[in-house]
């Protein structure tokens, strides 16, 4: 079979492109693309190859682990290769692996697996003779990696010495430096303060503390390990299983992945699979993804290995949290207390599990930062129900002739004068309800599900009414009739009266709901919830002086004057009135006299309970006298920790914080 020139030079082009992302990845610590993109080009590279055996040479990309090692530090020769993984993306991939596997051993039988997450770390194999460390290397290219000895002794969960029964004369234990979530958003707020450059992710973070030429400042950075492996062992022989190895070196002192398990066939890899990627989001850590292996020893033996990777480990990446696309524009948006975003118009890509047309920028300081112009190629991050965000240009495809997105002086809504105030980064309009976009969006707060919860009232029918004119203010809503609503677009009579009947339920609330739903600026639901405790009634509270605010909890000096402004303003006092003439009412609030041991104590709710949802453990412990906060910190007296309890466990441990479980909670609330 002839190979066309232009299949030659779209490998060469890949080679080039390969290699480029690779020494970005693995060298300097700065990737320019997300993964999703580097493992499609990869995967087109393999494809011609397998296709056009004539490509593969021994310089391709695909027959490399990863960067070379770095010139700033002394070069180690591994004594056994630093292997990759082969990935696969979907159950169709998986089970041909498993079949591969079957066909390799001559066998039929069902494979077990070791399966653990696959951590987006850096990997690292790490030397002992007679039980004390004596060497670190990175992977670098697989065969020779980066000395970083002294950097390692730095990071407390690696052992200096091995501890326990039966340790081999020499043994090279392998794992994967990372840097938690929480130590990462740490790390960029020092940064930040610092006026310094932010990490992109918690993988490069961690790659770039670990190649620290002063091991001083790797000793500050909050890395960790989770070790997955053994590479060479003398003086005993190797485990029957990766699962017998892996509690063995754990019976060491090393730190192994609490997430180990072994499991059964394809059906089993999929349904850890399954319950890992729910968990995802929750982990302390970052993962892209599942790695299984056949368990038993002699069959990975058996099995060896191509170039780059073993024939018996896989990695199933879970979907692409991560994405490149192009801003098609760049359009501010007007939020209902004024706030002016920048917002990035996107061409639609799928990522974090659905389409994603636009991100957010934030706000001027962040589009300056990241120097995002209309044009650009991006990359796009979604992780969970996190909104769209832009992570950082790709500078090598901007097109020529872009030009600086620049702030607008005036609201693009109603024309009124933007204005910023001094120490804050957002830019807001001065139109106040006069802009149609807060008198919208003000409305839609007011009858949210935390607020007034007026059931049937979506956005789209708040902005018809508005811009229909049937409606003002919060107030007007009180005052539609069935005919009003039913003369509107897709709305029928039976939809016209079920408002109706929502609005008026929707009168009879709470206090402290009715303080969240104003939409006073900086009162969230916690606050609101301070101030109906402190004040009981809103005549008390619309006199009340800065002074008498700041002593509230939840309420600081900028609260403070937020919250006398707000009842300063005629226009405000004017729909204050018209509500309570229109009949919203709530009971009159009691000073709560609990003899709870809850009272007045601070609590944080983490992980999955399982008889109640999170929003009635909440009420249930707000109507004891409690406070429930939304993170833990020193002033936190409890922390009751359901399934999968994450970082918020772990940090309240780490200050001694009481930890109860939930039938510790159901005591408390029955």
């Amino acid at each position: 079979m002839i190979m066309n020139t232009e299949i030659k030079q779209r490998a060469d082009k890949l080679h080039h492109l390969i290699n480029k992302y690779n020494y970005q990845y693995y060298v300097v610590d700065t990737p320019e693309v997300p993964d999703v993109e580097y493992d499609r080009l990869f995967r087109e590279l393999q494809q011609l190859e397998a296709e056009h055996p004539e490509l593969q040479t021994s310089s391709s990309p695909t027959q490399r682990v990863g960067g070379a090692a770095l010139d700033k530090f002394s070069q180690i020769t591994h004594a056994l290769p630093m292997l990759s993984l082969d990935n696969v993306f979907d159950t169709e991939e998986l089970q041909a692996f498993e079949q591969r596997v079957c066909d390799r051993l001559n066998t039929t039988d069902t494979q077990t697996f070791a399966a653990e997450p696959k951590l987006d770390g850096l990997a690292i194999s790490i030397r002992y003779e007679n039980g004390i460390l004596v060497q670190a290397a990175t992977r670098g290219d697989g065969t020779v990696g980066e000395d970083v000895t002294v950097n390692v002794r730095t990071i407390q969960t690696i052992p200096l010495t091995l501890t326990g029964d039966n340790i081999p004369e020499v043994v090279e234990v392998r794992g994967e430096i990372f840097m938690p979530k929480a130590g990462f958003d740490a790390l960029n707020q020092a940064q930040t303060a610092a006026d310094k450059k932010p990490f992109v992710n918690p993988r490069n973070a961690a790659a770039g503390a670990l190649r620290q030429l002063d091991s001083k400042i790797t000793a500050t950075r909050p890395l960790e390990i989770y070790c997955y492996g053994i590479g060479e062992i003398q003086g005993m022989d190797k485990p029957a299983s990766h699962s017998d190895a892996m509690h063995l070196i754990a019976s060491w002192g090393c730190r192994i992945s609490p997430e180990l398990k072994q499991v059964k066939g394809v059906a089993g890899c999929l349904e850890y699979i399954k319950q890992l990627g729910e968990r995802r989001e929750s982990l302390p850590y970052e993962i892209d993804g599942v790695v299984m292996k056949v368990d038993d020893t002699v069959l990975q033996e058996r099995l060896g290995f191509v170039s780059r990777a073993p024939r018996w480990a896989i990695a199933h990446k879970f979907p692409a949290q991560e994405e490149i696309t192009v801003v098609e524009d760049i359009e501010v948006q007007v939020g209902r207390t004024g706030a002016i975003t920048p917002v990035a118009r996107l061409k639609p890509v799928f990522v974090g599990g659905v389409t994603v047309s636009n991100a957010t920028l934030h706000n001027e300081d962040e589009i300056r930062r990241k120097d995002v112009r209309a044009g650009d190629s991006v990359i796009i991050r979604r992780a969970g129900d996190v909104i769209p965000e832009v992570v950082q240009v790709v500078l090598s495809k901007r097109p020529e002739n872009t030009q600086e997105f620049v702030m607008p002086t005036h609201c693009p809504v109603c024309g009124s004068v933007a204005e910023k105030e001094e120490g804050e980064v957002v830019l807001r309009c001065s139109g106040g309800l006069y802009c149609a976009a807060q008198q919208k969006e003000a409305i839609k707060h007011f009858a949210s599900r935390k607020a007034l919860d007026v059931d049937g009232l979506g956005d789209k029918l708040v902005e018809l009414l508005v811009d229909e004119a049937l409606i003002n203010d919060t107030a007007d809503l009180f005052t539609l009739t069935v005919d009003q609503i039913a003369s509107l677009e897709r709305m029928g009579e039976k939809s016209a009266e079920n408002l109706v009947t929502a609005l008026q339920i929707a009168k009879e609330t709470r206090f402290n709901r009715f303080l969240y739903a104003l939409g006073i600026r900086e009162v969230g639901e916690a606050t609101a919830r301070s101030l109906a405790k402190h004040f009981l009634n809103l005549e008390a509270l619309e006199v009340a002086e800065a002074q008498t605010l700041i002593e509230i909890e939840d309420v600081g000096p900028i609260v403070a004057q937020h919250i006398v402004t707000f009842f300063q303003q005629d226009h405000n006092r004017e729909v204050l009135t018209k509500l309570l003439d229109a009949g919203v009412t709530w009971p009159i609030e009691e000073k709560i006299e609990s003899d709870s041991e809850l009272n007045n104590k601070t609590v944080v709710l983490t992980g999955t309970l399982e008889q109640l949802s999170r929003s009635e453990a909440k009420e249930k412990l707000l109507a004891l006298g409690a406070k429930v906060a939304g993170s833990v910190s020193k002033k936190t007296d409890y922390v009751v920790a359901g399934r999968d309890a994450g970082s918020k466990l772990t940090k309240a441990e780490s200050l001694g914080i009481t930890v109860v479980d939930e039938a510790t909670l159901i005591t408390w609330i029955s």
